[in-house]
């Protein structure tokens, strides 16, 4: 109509002029709402203003809250949490993303996140090193950040890297993609590690100590065994991968377990892992084994500059000038199962064990380094250790024959007697401890010296086999199923050894020129206290041997610290044994009783009980001033050498000497046999408690 003013749209609620742009007309269904929480009478055809509309869209969220509330309270499980109600309010209409309390890195790409070094050479991180850090450290990392190429180990990041990642903030805006990508990831994780129960795949599944206790190598040293690894021999399949072939292996020697407790460690079946075990084999023989045993492996030259002691070359060379090969050689047994053929089970009854066995012979170095090991040998008198040792040289097993030059020193045990006539046609030096004399009970002082300047250098090849003990499949009872077997396993072993292992012998060039110098004097020396015993008639006097106290029966011993008794002794095995011959005659209050004899002033004697036999004792003499010990003598097979002492003689010595003065009293090994039953103890009845008169 003409003279009025421009239409105006006010806000039914707040009653200002809308302009277009803030302008909402009322739906039906806010008509109620409207009515109800404002007192408003509104109608179709009203508007709000945008402020108003939002007061609106409030005490809707607020009604629907409530009436989801009302729903749940009649249900019995109903519990009134908040953020259950808020969850149902959310359903209907679900963020695009949500926030979560969760540490997250750093999202900048243009820097690494890891070190904070700037671009250009940084790479985007791949998913997979991203998840293994949320399951590792309960870190998110964003997709799209970057990183320098050193972090990552292929599809992990490196130790070093791990550490060095921390969190910026404790919260994190996830998608749906990225919660759904994290869930599956998660299942993923899961449901391999229950495939495997044991995964050797994965760099971080294992920690190094786990390496080392199942597979007797450390985690890196697994990780260079698998470079010579030959693929061309072993390939990945569907139920292992080549990691997980060797791992088998290699529990299996070093934890001797069953092919059926295997099978289940791996989630395998038994012929899956009889199959896995000859593939690793075949591997590792084909190029690992080859590299690191055999003569062929190692030159002779290397030998006499890197693996052999000084105090070896100064013990058995005449002249400085030699500069021969010295190898160690000894048998070891592996036990095995009583076979049902009778002709098989005949050879390898060992009637020194008194069980069916069979023979490796080891060849080493002066410093524990494996050279060579041969077998398996039968176990009956045609295979002695000289049998098998003229066995190797006639073979020519491993081109042993142009490996070896005359000069050569090979040091043995007395089991290698009849060798001696086909060593010496190759020019070949053996030293070999010397024979107690028929009818004797006792070595002379020349032998027994002799003796003990053999087995100073020959304990190395008993530890070697004590080394390959440890790995317990070869020292338990092999099942005769593995028989053919056993030679491919010890030459693994053996391999392992040489490559991971360090030397079982170390000394510096100073030292064993020192103790080497000392054992050649003393082995020309006689034992002067023997001599005077057996001149005066000492050892055939008639004794009133005392039960006593050792701590007062030489109040005047010298006092000594452990090395300078190691320096009496020449070595630690004797030292060892006295701390059991010590605690069989300590009683139980911690006095150390022996049988002692003081006729002779400074010079003790004494009686010890031999370890082996209950009714042999053996009496020793030792000669001492208030500072030094001056002389020994036993009557036991090796007691009268001066180049070192015997243990029975050790044993007196250490603890006069040395643990008597201690102020913490002496525990020795526990006696296990106050825990079994023993049926040389009846207990005694007392019959004056009984009730029958008879009786």
């Amino acid at each position: 109509m003409p003279g009025d003013g421009p239409k105006s749209y006010p806000c039914c609620l707040c009653k200002r002029r809308t302009i277009p742009s803030e302008r909402v007309a009322i739906k039906a269904e806010h008509l109620k709402l409207l009515e109800r929480r404002f007192c408003v009478s509104a109608q179709n055809g009203d508007f709000l203003c945008s402020k108003c509309r939002l007061k609106c869209y409030r005490e809707e969220n607020k009604l629907k809250n409530l009436e989801c509330i009302a729903v749940y309270k009649t249900q019995d499980d109903y519990e009134p949490p908040i953020k259950k109600a808020r969850s149902i309010q959310q359903s209907s209409s679900s963020p695009s993303s949500v926030t979560l309390d969760l540490p997250t890195t750093s999202k900048s790409h243009a820097y690494c996140f890891v070190c904070k070094r700037p671009g250009p050479k940084i790479i985007v991180v791949p998913p997979t090193p991203r998840f293994d850090v949320y399951i590792r450290k309960a870190i998110f990392v964003p997709a799209g950040v970057r990183c320098c190429p050193v972090h990552l180990d292929g599809e992990q990041f490196t130790d070093d890297a791990l550490d060095k990642i921390k969190p910026v903030s404790n919260e994190v805006n996830l998608s749906k993609t990225n919660i759904k990508l994290l869930l599956e990831n998660g299942r993923s994780f899961v449901i391999e590690r229950t495939n495997y129960r044991l995964d050797f795949d994965h760099t971080h599944a294992l920690s190094d100590e786990d390496y080392l206790t199942l597979t007797g190598i450390s985690k890196t040293e697994f990780d260079i065994l698998m470079t010579y690894v030959d693929c061309c021999n072993l390939r990945e399949t569907t139920t292992r991968s080549v990691r997980t072939c060797v791992a088998i292996l290699l529990i299996k020697l070093r934890c001797g377990l069953s092919n059926n407790l295997l099978a289940t460690l791996f989630a395998m079946k038994k012929h899956q892992v009889r199959r896995a075990l000859k593939s690793a084999t075949k591997a590792l023989k084909s190029r690992f084994v080859p590299e690191f045993l055999g003569f062929p492996h190692i030159e002779r030259e290397e030998v006499i500059e890197s693996h052999t002691r000084p105090l070896a070359k100064e013990l058995f060379t005449r002249t400085m000038t030699e500069n021969p090969a010295i190898l160690v050689l000894d048998g070891t047994y592996i036990y095995v199962q009583k076979s049902g053929n009778f002709s098989f089970s005949r050879r390898s009854y060992s009637l020194h064990k008194h069980r069916p066995l069979v023979k490796l012979m080891l060849v080493v170095t002066t410093t524990g380094y494996i050279v060579s090991v041969l077998g398996p040998y039968l176990a009956d008198s045609k295979n002695s250790d000289a049998n098998i040792l003229n066995h190797m040289i006639r073979s020519n097993a491993e081109q042993m024959k142009e490996w070896v030059r005359e000069g050569d020193i090979f040091v043995v045990d007395r089991g290698f007697r009849d060798s001696g006539e086909i060593l010496n046609d190759l020019g070949i030096t053996m030293e070999m401890p010397t024979f107690l004399p028929k009818g004797a009970t006792q070595l002379q002082t020349k032998d027994a010296n002799c003796s003990r300047l053999v087995t100073k250098i020959r304990w190395v090849v008993e530890s070697a086999n004590s080394r390959l003990k440890t790995w317990r499949l070869l020292d338990k009872t092999l099942p005769n199923t593995h028989i053919p077997s056993i030679g491919d396993y010890a030459q693994i072993i053996c391999a392992l050894c040489n490559k991971f292992r360090p030397p079982l012998s170390s000394g510096t060039f100073e030292k064993d020129i020192e103790i080497a110098a000392k054992m050649k004097f003393l082995a020309r020396s006689s034992n002067e206290l023997q001599t005077l015993i057996i001149d005066q008639g000492l050892d055939r006097r008639s004794y009133k041997w005392t039960p006593l106290d050792a701590s007062e029966a030489c109040p005047l011993f010298p006092q000594l610290s452990e090395d300078e008794i190691r320096e009496l002794t020449l070595g630690v095995y004797q030292v060892k044994l006295a701390r059991s011959y010590t605690q069989e005659h300590c009683s139980h209050d911690g006095s150390y009783d022996i049988l002692v004899n003081s006729d002779v002033p400074m010079i003790l004697s004494a009686k010890i009980q031999s370890r082996h036999i209950s009714a042999k004792s053996y009496k020793l003499w030792i000669k001492y001033s208030c500072s030094i010990v001056e002389g020994w003598y036993c009557t036991c097979k090796n007691g009268s050498r001066v180049v070192g002492m015997c243990a029975h003689i050790t044993s007196v010595i250490w603890y006069l000497s040395y643990m008597r003065h201690e102020a913490s009293p002496f525990k020795g090994i526990p006696n296990w046999a106050d825990t079994i039953e023993d049926a040389s103890r009846i207990p005694t009845i007392d019959e004056s408690d009984s009730d029958d008169p008879e009786e």
